[in-house]
């Protein structure tokens, strides 16, 4: 598809990707302890670490010669997922997480404190809710399955520019 999020989802595969991806992040790197931590069966493991190398998110690192251990790392891309899964964990959390309260939070290291992540304007800052953004076509919009209807009738809505950086700067 020429759909940048059906080739994102491609690239993480199955609903086990972004639980090893996590558990990555979370300083899980052997493969023994990602197998034990999800319950998944080495066979699985094995062949969703190896798509996740050859896709690029993950890097095996060598820290035993003798016997030959390997241990798995994010890489860049792998590393720039994460904010991804912290969105991802924060919706779960809301919506179909335990009645006891979330299963893990996420500490800010700058302050200290305890962050709910949530996406915001890169521009204004301001939350990224469904009524507040009007998809538009991009350079690379060409119609294909996943892309017929970016950018065709876009939804004028009249809070479309409450975003606008110059607003008030007329001059």
């Amino acid at each position: 598809m020429h759909c940048s999020l059906a080739r994102s989802l491609e690239v993480m595969g199955d609903w086990w990707t972004p639980l090893i991806l996590r558990d990555l992040y979370f300083g899980l790197g052997r493969f023994a302890d990602i197998a034990e931590d999800l319950g998944v069966s080495k066979n699985l493991l094995s062949a969703r670490l190896a798509a996740l190398v050859k896709r690029g998110l993950v890097e095996r690192r060598r820290y035993s010669e003798h016997p030959p251990r390997d241990r798995y790392v994010l890489s860049t891309a792998g590393r720039a997922l994460v904010p991804v899964l912290m969105a991802l964990t924060a919706w779960g959390d809301r919506w179909v997480g335990p009645s006891e309260g979330p299963p893990v939070r996420f500490e800010h290291r700058a302050c200290g404190r305890i962050v709910h992540p949530e996406i915001v304007c890169s521009h204004c800052g301001q939350p990224l809710e469904v009524d507040a953004v009007v998809p538009r076509s991009g350079p690379g919009r060409r119609s294909a399955p996943g892309t017929r209807l970016v950018g065709k009738g876009p939804r004028e809505r009249a809070d479309a520019a409450a975003c606008r950086p110059d607003r008030g700067t007329r001059g």
